[in-house]
């Protein structure tokens, strides 16, 4: 099974590199399923009704999310009737869900969304909950077991590794927008710190500059928006995947200028 997972998608110009290019590298690279976080695809802040219609019909399957998966309202009843997740540890009684169990080329495979504890909104513990959700997937028989993890500290991303080497096919870092170098496949388990943002390069965090700077030389507060005019990036963690196993992955950037990058997983 060949399974790619975008990180997060950020406002108009993620969603631009999707309908350009997702399409095409599904077919290219063979993809049997994709992920992608979408918790600021909607003008960088949540996830509207219409942009989750507009990612599915660019080839999205699943979309997971995040301290930012309420700020739209509209998006809340389509967390119960559309492949969209909201992290696993908000507590009980919040709607949606935090993992689906979807078919895949005769195979099942589960899709696990958390969220870490460092600068986030508050959660029940995100380590005791992946504990107890992988238990409880292998326990039915399901091997293959992509996780993303929803964090803004690398310290926490890295421990849910320790953690689950070896029990789940992937362990996938978003929120920090910023890529990290760090691909590697450990006792079957693919891992990154995170993935990177898919949308505007040459700001802040997928950002215009200009509320930032703002904010670093004055202190003062400044609404964040998404720049109308960038250059523009879809970043995208390609796997092979083999019974449960990662057996080999790739990370996949590709820029608006129609050139890319590609980095391999490093073995350990």
């Amino acid at each position: 099974m060949k399974v790619g997972f975008i990180g997060d998608i950020v406002g108009k110009p993620g969603r631009t590199m999707l309908e350009q290019y997702l399409r095409k590298l599904r077919q290219e690279f063979e993809l049997d399923f994709v992920i992608a976080n979408s918790e600021n695809a909607s003008h960088g802040f949540g996830l509207g009704s219409q942009h989750a219609k507009e990612l599915f019909s660019y080839g999205a399957d699943i979309l997971t999310g995040g301290n930012h998966s309420w700020d739209k309202k509209e998006i809340i009843p389509l967390l119960e009737v559309m492949p969209i997740l909201r992290p696993l540890n908000y507590p009980s009684g919040v709607p949606g869900r935090g993992v689906s169990v979807l078919h895949v080329k005769d195979e099942k495979i589960a899709i696990v969304n958390l969220m870490g504890h460092y600068g986030m909104p508050m959660v029940e513990n995100p380590f005791l909950a992946a504990q107890k959700v992988v238990d409880t997937l292998r326990t039915e028989g399901i091997e293959t077991i992509v996780i993303d993890f929803h964090a803004e500290a690398t310290s926490e991303k890295r421990a849910m590794h320790m953690l689950l080497k070896g029990k789940v096919s992937a362990i996938l870092g978003t929120h920090t927008h910023v890529g990290t170098d760090d691909l590697q496949i450990v006792e079957g388990t693919c891992y990154v710190t995170d993935v990177g943002l898919s949308g505007a390069r040459d700001g802040v965090i997928g950002m215009d500059k200009d509320a930032p700077l703002k904010r670093f030389l004055t202190g003062l507060p400044a609404s964040l928006e998404i720049p109308k005019k960038c250059k523009k990036i879809l970043q995208m963690v390609i796997m092979e995947l083999h019974e449960g196993k990662c057996v080999d992955a790739f990370k996949l950037r590709v820029f608006d200028d129609q050139e890319r990058l590609i980095a391999k997983a490093i073995h350990e």
